[in-house]
């Protein structure tokens, strides 16, 4: 072979080992960057979480209370659900919102109100009902508006969100109007804390077998574990840095405060986005926007039902995730907000970059694995030699990765059932960690929806709806 024709080969050798090198290390680094970015996250909710002080409760009788509760075929549940709310506020009044269910809902709904005059039914007929959560809860809005005497002190009226599977804890209306909460003029909203009331549930598949039962515990259990710790230490973390989120279930709004985001052009009388796959948490942006104070209340909690079909709860958390991607349009008006500390604009940063982060983290996976096969295929030494270097590195960034997600089961075991042994705790921090790879699924089919055009919001059936086979886990808008 020419001494030119070999030293061509092993320049073209040396270029692509070069490459292959570099952006391995850019893999590297970009998986150290998101690990870091998580640790300090988690670091920070962990502090918020351990040195939280409970607020003494407030006047109830100094408000005026309203619960909204928006169904789309929630007969199975709707029940149960004013009957819990008339008992926990019982001076409040109940507003059903029945986006034209196609079920027994409606008759449900004005049988209860036949009895009790603060339970009011408002009716949504399609074309302009079953187009999202936040277009219904616009049309209460509405109502309520209309239907409070003139000279109502609005700023005095609370409207609340319940899910139709909501069920409030006795005292939440005295904790959501404490000194800390509504009972400060300038705070716009609140949200209460979630916990899934059937996460102690032995048999959550009757008739099925102990596999599947055992699968349907652990998944309700990691969800209450995410709500009652992770989310818990998240919404502290967001207390300190100005940026709470709402949430769907168990969010109380001052009308004043809803009232100034109608006053913004094109918005009369539609406080919530319309069509918005996350109206709860873009409320609480536009809120915050506004100049409003948002926080969050863990001294009571609004419980809902846990999910125990894995195929119903990925459908949910697409849409969330892709609520969340949809988010994104409002990074330059944070940004820009003089009512957003530096950290509160870290902190919106961080959650709306989550899916996307999850996305590519799914991209460059196989990338990795293409390059590590090739590299041993073509140079093998070098490869080896690459591995041997950084490897015990990135296994280093795993572990560290998994030992805070671990750590919220300990805290969750300590919080929710000190009854409980430690080697339990253990066990449910390795669940909730393993349940955390969840993200990296919903994340890339949300990602797969919006490339397809596909934004209808979708409602995700309950528990107790039958659905035959092949029937859909959720009901498209």
């Amino acid at each position: 072979m020419p001494d030119a024709l070999h030293d061509w080969i092993v320049l073209r050798q040396d270029a692509v080992v070069w490459f292959a090198g570099l952006v391995s290390l850019a893999l590297v680094g970009y998986m150290a960057f998101v690990f870091g970015r998580f640790l300090l996250y988690w670091a920070g909710s962990r502090h918020a979480f351990r040195h939280n002080r409970p607020a003494e409760p407030g006047d109830p009788a100094a408000f005026q209370w309203h619960l909204v509760i928006p169904c789309r075929d929630e007969e199975a549940v709707v029940t149960q659900t004013l009957a819990g709310l008339r008992e926990n506020a019982p001076e409040a009044h109940l507003w059903v919102i029945d986006d034209d269910s196609e079920d027994a809902t409606r008759d449900l709904v004005l049988a209860a109100a036949a009895h009790d005059d603060r339970v009011h039914l408002v009716q949504r007929r399609r074309p302009h009902a079953r187009i999202g959560k936040g277009a219904a809860l616009n049309a209460a809005y509405r109502e309520i508006t209309a239907w409070l005497p003139e000279g109502t002190d609005r700023s005095r009226v609370v409207i609340g969100v319940v899910d139709a599977d909501g069920r409030l804890d006795p005292d939440t209306l005295p904790q959501v109007c404490n000194d800390k909460a509504l009972g400060r003029p300038d705070t716009g909203a609140v949200q209460i804390g979630v916990r899934m009331r059937n996460a102690d549930d032995e048999f959550p598949l009757p008739g099925r077998g102990r596999a599947a039962n055992a699968f349907a515990r652990a998944l309700v259990r990691m969800q209450d574990v995410e709500f009652q710790a992770n989310n818990a230490g998240m919404q502290l973390l967001r207390r300190r840095t100005g940026s709470v989120g709402l949430g769907g279930n168990g969010q109380f709004v001052r009308l004043t405060a809803l009232d100034s985001l109608t006053a913004e052009e094109g918005r009369a009388g539609r406080p919530w986005p319309e069509r918005a796959l996350l109206e709860d948490y873009e409320s609480g942006l536009d809120l915050r926007l506004a100049g409003w104070r948002l926080t969050h209340v863990t001294e009571t909690q609004v419980s809902q039902e846990g999910l125990i079909s894995l195929r119903r709860f990925l459908t949910q958390r697409t849409r969330w995730a892709q609520g969340n991607m949809q988010c994104l349009r409002y990074t330059g008006r944070v940004l820009r907000s003089p009512f957003y500390t530096w950290s509160g604009k870290a902190e919106v940063l961080y959650t709306f970059l989550q899916p996307v982060v999850c996305v590519l983290l799914v991209l460059l996976f196989p990338l990795s694995l293409g390059i590590t096969a090739a590299g041993l295929v073509l140079f093998p030494a070098e490869t080896a030699d690459f591995h041997v270097r950084f490897g015990p590195w990135m296994l280093l960034a795993f572990a560290v990765a998994a030992l805070p997600m671990m750590l919220w089961g300990f805290a969750y075991r300590r919080l929710v059932h000190p009854d409980r042994g430690r080697l339990t705790g253990l066990l449910w921090g390795v669940l909730i960690w393993l349940y955390a790879y969840h993200l990296f699924v919903v994340a890339t089919r949300a990602a797969a929806r919006m490339l397809l055009g596909r934004n209808g919001w979708a409602k995700t059936r309950r528990n107790a709806e039958k659905v035959a086979l092949g029937a859909p886990t959720a009901l498209e808008s």
